[in-house]
């Protein structure tokens, strides 16, 4: 696992290499100018405070770096920080007994593993999408990282698996006590409402790789 000291040293390295500081690519990302500042990364508590996935994954998005390339930006100096994460395809997930309650892979059968860069996300694993149902935001053969335990929050892209094996990609709109509302990614498809007894689980997509 990447240590709190290595992702804000990746992500200092890639601000210096687009020629801005912290604040300025944090500005850029559509943060908060002081997001990245050093200040911030320790609590005054003294606890680590560590940049969400979701800020890095702004940052890969204003700057145009791939996720292997911030990675390089680590492995320069610190040496390689590989994992695997768990592979299935988006059509097997809704077959059989793959995932626990709590949505994490059962592991055997029908599940492969890729190699993937370890951020942290210790719960996280590969969905392949198969078809264009989710065009054109997902293509044939993307690979999303998602994680069941991530915080889900209006506009995240989630994966939704409810209880009858029906597996969907979509974003989240509106979260209730009793109902989950989910906008299509695909404007040939419907936008769906779901009751909360039905779904199994919710995972947020931390990650698309292409």
């Amino acid at each position: 696992m990447l240590s709190h000291e290595q992702i804000w040293t990746a992500i200092d390295r890639l601000a210096e290499r687009h020629g801005y500081s912290p604040s300025g690519l944090a500005r850029r990302s559509g943060l908060d100018a002081t997001s990245f500042n050093r200040s911030k990364r320790i609590g005054a508590d003294g606890r680590k405070r560590w940049p969400s996935t979701e800020s890095v994954s702004k940052v890969l998005a204003a700057t145009g770096a791939s996720l292997d390339e911030f990675l390089r930006l680590i492995e320069a100096r610190e040496g390689p920080v590989r994992s695997t994460v768990p592979l299935i395809g988006m059509t097997q997930a809704g077959v059989g007994r793959l995932f626990t309650e709590e949505g994490m892979p059962t592991g055997g059968a029908g599940w492969e593993e890729i190699d993937f860069p370890d951020l942290g996300e210790e719960r996280a694993f590969a969905l392949e999408v198969q078809g264009d149902s989710m065009m054109p935001l997902f293509r044939d053969g993307d690979v999303l990282i998602v994680s069941p335990s991530a915080s889900v929050r209006k506009g995240d892209r989630v994966v939704v698996r409810t209880h009858t094996g029906e597996v969907l990609a979509k974003e989240l709109r509106r979260r209730t006590a009793r109902t989950v509302e989910l906008v299509s990614l695909n404007p040939d498809h419907g936008d769906r409402v779901l009751n909360v007894g039905e779904i199994a689980w919710i995972a947020r997509v931390m990650w698309i790789r292409q």
